[in-house]
């Protein structure tokens, strides 16, 4: 049986068609929906614009392989669940494109990426710190392959932070230092988990982490990682070599290293500085990176349905 799933990140919106298990199409598109607004919790026009194009483009998608729209489950995160007009931006969308939005809480957002996380085949028995850097909301998982022992989603996402301390390109060394304190306020319970269940290993999940995976094998390697390749390790030393790259690069000159993409190229900046915050103030010296995220997660788990239950 066909099953679609489509994310509707506050940056991209994504769409993944499967069927007994197979994937029949997988593509993810710009829609920024959390552009000019994620701060002051708004979805603006022009954002719903966006969306309507790239929702009616995913419509076509459907309607090619057979899909009844009012089978794909449709997740909006953090953009849409803490916007003042959320009902109407749902509204609007059903209205247009006969796409349901399910708006689902941090809460379930982090457990879908942990459910996608596992299916990647990135967990083991050790301790890890799972990372998803999302436009809106970054998600935190401490967890093994059996487990969940804390989890929590914290609405520090790239889009936010970019619109709060990049105020120049390249960014500046007191804007890095001013998120740095912001992490730390913002962060605490965080590190209070992380006192009583200390990882040894970071896990990123999708975004700027698949961006600095497809750096790493463009230079590296000279190609890019296979399509149906789920887990990779990233080493130390290469993150930190292309965080320096990262950080004192402006939009145009980012775009010129190999592996980087027009969708991530400002927001991996903020990334970066978040995942060295993580790497320096928890102490984690390992990096694995899971192609896995919400949308795998979300078939891995059953298809919720629009009532929200499996």
């Amino acid at each position: 049986m066909k099953q679609a799933v489509i994310d509707l990140g506050t940056n991209t919106f994504h769409l993944m068609i499967t069927d007994g298990g197979q994937t029949l199409f997988r593509e993810s598109r710009p829609a920024k929906i959390g552009k000019a607004g994620i701060n002051q919790g708004i979805i603006t026009e022009e954002a719903t614009e966006r969306a309507l194009v790239v929702l009616w483009y995913f419509r076509d998608v459907l309607n090619q392989h057979q899909v009844p729209v009012e089978q794909a489950v449709a997740i909006g995160t953090s953009a849409i669940r803490n916007a003042g007009n959320q009902t109407e931006f749902i509204d609007r969308v059903r209205q247009e494109t006969g796409i349901r939005i399910r708006s689902i809480s941090g809460d379930e957002e982090a457990g879908y990426i942990y459910a996608g996380v596992r299916a990647a085949g990135t967990l083991d028995d050790q301790m890890a710190l799972v990372v998803d850097i999302g436009g809106g909301s970054v998600e935190f998982i401490l967890c093994t392959q059996q487990r969940i022992y804390w989890k929590q989603s914290f609405e520090i996402g790239g889009q936010r932070l970019l619109e709060r301390f990049m105020e120049t390109d390249p960014i500046s060394p007191s804007a890095i230092s001013r998120m740095n304190r912001y992490f730390q306020e913002q962060l605490l319970p965080l590190t209070n988990a992380i006192h009583q269940y200390p990882p040894v290993v970071m896990v990123g999940s999708s975004g700027s982490f698949d961006t600095l995976i497809d750096m790493l094998f463009v230079q590296e390697k000279g190609h890019w990682p296979a399509e149906d390749q789920t887990a990779s390790e990233l080493p130390l030393d290469a993150f930190y070599r292309f965080y320096e790259l990262l950080l004192t690069r402006n939009h145009d000159e980012r775009m010129q290293l190999p592996g980087m993409i027009e969708l991530r190229v400002d927001m991996i900046v903020v990334g970066v500085c978040l995942i060295d915050y993580l790497l320096r103030t928890y102490g984690i010296r390992q990096i694995r990176v899971s192609t896995y995220s919400l949308k795998e997660g979300v078939l891995a788990d059953g298809l919720p349905d629009k009532n929200g239950s499996v």
